[in-house]
């Protein structure tokens, strides 16, 4: 099992293990290529093994004590309080390096994913255009329509995998875990759910069933912008260990022992930074649905959001990401981005400070304007990482922007 799994979750994220054997209050960074052999025994046994002896290490592209042990925690972050679960985690060198190292451990060539259309703009572009040419083919869906899923499935032989992204990037959507997992597991299909948004302190996955965890770590798990880490976190099987494991080995898509440090330090203090996040969210999301300006407001805090309900059931709170629709266009958006002065404008999510992106023009550029459309990605659309900063600073900023609309 887990070494954190019997501890409460803020004691999971603040406690570290002993790695070094000297005590260390802070874990040691591993920071080297190699390990010299005790002996040429110790040596065969590691590489016979696959490179999964415990405790031994020979090359940090097969394992790194630094990199292990935040894998772990985060795996245990997401395993917390469900009953006889024991998960790995195993940390990748960015979130589309997890992601994808997740996906192909579910799929060959000839195989089908399904999925919905309102995915992050580089997941789209993995699945449709560089797993195409290697003979995996997307298949979109409306998620929500849990009789739609079903029947594709049952209609289609080929579909191995369901990839669920919840909260979904960049319009907020959430979707039911649970009746969707009932459905990949009743018909033999694998899940994967991207809980980025989320993270492990507001939404737990496993709970409902779903196979993979993924993350990019880079984001609320390091909370601070300062490393670029993704997370794969999978049941503890060696047949489902081994292909994640296999394919981070051959791919070399490994994380750095120095980031692995830095997003263990972002870790200890995850569930503080959620709380506050969400909470400054709630008070924007408020705000910006009494605008004139605004068509439409994103934030699953906001009784009125359709999904409202769900959020509810099968998540603890509602994170710090929002999104907003903007009556004017592709022109409000770039016109409301020009008036930003103290928010930060960058694609990127989930750090202390408050980040706004106009999504038609960063992240979602290359998705196309019908696909982007169709699942609620306007031309107006902008979103929102709530930062910690005082409220009243983020709302002034906010409503400078739109009233220069």
């Amino acid at each position: 099992m887990n070494k954190f799994s019997k501890k409460g979750f803020h004691s999971i994220c603040v406690k570290d293990p002993v790695i070094d054997g000297l005590s260390a209050h802070v874990p040691p960074i591993y920071a080297t290529s190699t390990f010299a052999y005790d002996n040429l025994e110790a040596a065969f046994d590691f590489f016979k093994s696959g490179g999964k002896t415990e405790g031994v290490y020979t090359y940090s592209r097969l394992g790194n004590p630094t990199v292990k042990f935040v894998g772990e925690k985060i795996a245990a972050l997401e395993a917390y309080g469900i009953e006889n679960l024991d998960v790995f985690g195993l940390l990748f060198s960015s979130g589309m390096a997890a992601i994808s190292a997740a996906i192909l451990a579910n799929v060959k060539a000839g195989d089908k994913v399904i999925t919905q259309g309102n995915l992050y703009g580089t997941t789209n572009e993995l699945l449709v255009s560089f797993l195409k040419d290697y003979g995996i083919e997307t298949i979109y869906a409306d998620l929500k329509d849990l009789n739609f899923v079903e029947d594709a499935i049952i209609n289609d032989e080929k579909i191995k995998l369901l990839y669920i992204e919840t909260p979904a990037n960049p319009t907020l959507a959430c979707y039911d875990l649970d009746g969707l997992a009932a459905i990949a597991q009743n018909l033999g299909v694998k899940t994967i759910v991207d809980n980025t948004f989320a993270s492990p302190y507001i939404q737990q996955p496993f709970k409902y069933g779903i196979d993979f965890v993924v993350h990019s770590s880079t984001k609320f798990l390091n909370g601070h912008g300062t490393a670029t880490t993704g997370v794969v976190i999978g049941k503890n099987e060696p047949a489902i260990y081994n292909r994640v494991y296999g394919i981070q080995k051959m791919l070399g898509a490994v994380c750095s022992p120095f980031d692995a440090y830095l997003l263990n330090n972002g870790v200890k203090t995850l569930p503080i930074r959620m709380e506050q996040h969400q909470k400054n969210a709630q008070a924007l999301a408020e705000l910006l649905a009494s605008h004139d300006a605004v068509q439409r407001v994103n934030y699953l805090g906001l009784k009125e959001h359709e999904d409202h309900q769900l959020a509810k059931e099968q998540m603890s709170g509602f994170s710090g990401m929002l999104s907003f629709e903007l009556k004017g266009g592709m022109q409000a958006g770039m016109n409301f981005m020009r008036g930003i002065q103290f928010c930060t404008l960058t694609a990127t999510l989930g750090t202390a400070d408050t980040l706004v992106t106009h999504s038609a023009s960063t992240s979602h550029v290359n998705v196309p304007k019908e696909q982007r459309e169709q699942y609620g990605i306007t031309d107006g659309l902008i979103r929102c990482s709530v930062g910690l900063e005082n409220i009243e600073d983020i709302l002034e900023d906010f409503s400078h922007a739109l009233n220069g609309i």
